[in-house]
């Protein structure tokens, strides 16, 4: 062999060695790089993916995009965060599913359909210390409705009516004043103008009723017309006073004032007492007049039909009593004088045969021997 064949046999053999040596370094597996905690700074960094990121503050387990970081903010569909520090701010409408825990709310205004629920006092507060007019506003059809605090005096005002259920009552420390028919026991005064109709009405003290009738306690009298009654019962009108009295061991009826009494049927008197006393009965001469029993013309205890202490006068001609022919006075014809001290062989009276003063009497009637 020679000296060049030699030569391109170990050429052969060197060339064979490096390809093999090649073939190795490219298929073997490459060996994970090492490097040296806190070694690797921002700058050997730029694009490409990062997955499984973690440091100390951050874990990503994010299999898809979930943030994106611009010049003007961070955008992510969902944030779970357990606070916010801070003062915070957010702009648009905020959408809150779940519930709101808040020591103290501020909102220039509220809308709501849900049910609101609460465990502590619906509080108003005014930074002026003025609480007045503050409560529920209802706005939007009409005037606006309300139901707020008023002072002078201090009051919870509403403007609309209060309509409570059947069985509902208005009370006062716990006690019932007004239900749907009832006032309560302990309503005692009242300034009432108007009601419908009472039954079983019971009062204590002065009455008065429509400025007309009217109840005196001190006195337990009853003024129709009066506030002073007379009397136990009394009707005043613009002349008189007409009263009902029981006093010690008698009764009373009649007028108080010096005005005369009629006693009326069919609006016509049938009996007339005058203030001065005369007493007139019937209103003509077709009247009917019935007295049942005796009738005494002062005298006190009557034992006859009529009994009379004086002369009586009948169809016109005076019957009068005496022991003798009178001696003055006035007679017409006719008038008679019945003898008070009859004897035999005397007469029975005096008649007047012509009138005058005393006038002519002749004796009638003589008595037997």
């Amino acid at each position: 062999m020679t000296h060049v064949d030699i030569d391109l046999l170990n050429l052969r053999t060197g060339l064979d060695s490096l390809y093999k040596a090649v073939e190795s370094i490219a298929t073997r597996e490459t060996p994970q790089p090492t490097i040296a905690h806190r070694t690797l700074s921002g700058d050997h960094i730029h694009g490409g993916k990062i997955t499984e990121f973690q440091s100390v503050g951050i874990k990503d387990t994010s299999t898809r995009l979930s943030l994106i970081v611009t010049d003007k903010g961070i955008t992510t569909k969902t944030v779970v965060a357990e606070a916010f520090l801070g003062d915070n701010t957010f702009k648009g409408n905020l959408n809150v599913e779940g519930e709101i825990t808040a020591k103290k709310l501020h909102v220039t205004e509220i809308t709501s359909d849900i049910r609101l629920e609460r465990t502590t006092p619906l509080e108003f507060v005014s930074d002026t210390g003025d609480i007045y007019n503050k409560g529920l506003l209802w706005k939007g059809q009409g005037n606006t409705k309300q139901f707020v605090y008023r002072g002078n005096p201090d009051r919870i005002w509403s403007s609309e009516i209060l309509d409570l259920h059947s069985n509902a009552y208005f009370s006062i420390d716990g006690i019932p004043v007004l239900t749907a028919k009832d006032l309560g026991s302990t309503v005692t005064n009242s300034n009432l103008t108007k009601v419908g109709t009472l039954k079983n009405l019971r009062t204590q003290g002065n009455l008065t009723i429509d400025e007309h009738v009217f109840y005196e306690s001190s006195t337990q009298r009853v003024g129709f017309g009066t506030d002073s009654p007379n009397g136990s019962v009394s009707i005043a009108g613009f002349d008189g006073e007409f009263i009902v009295d029981c006093s010690t061991g008698a009764v009373k009826v009649g007028n108080w004032t010096t005005t005369d009494l009629n006693i009326v049927t069919d609006d016509t008197t049938r009996i007339q007492i005058s203030a001065t006393g005369n007493i007139t009965i019937g209103s003509n001469s077709d009247t009917k007049t019935q007295i049942l029993g005796k009738l005494g013309i002062n005298i006190k205890n009557p034992d006859v039909d009529i009994a009379t202490a004086g002369p009586v006068r009948f169809q016109g001609k005076k019957q009068e009593t005496g022991d003798k022919i009178p001696t003055e006075g006035s007679y017409k014809i006719g008038d008679i004088i019945w003898n008070t001290k009859p004897k035999p062989t005397s007469y029975v009276g005096w008649i007047c045969v012509r009138e005058g003063t005393p006038g002519e009497w002749k004796p009638f009637g003589q008595i037997g021997n």
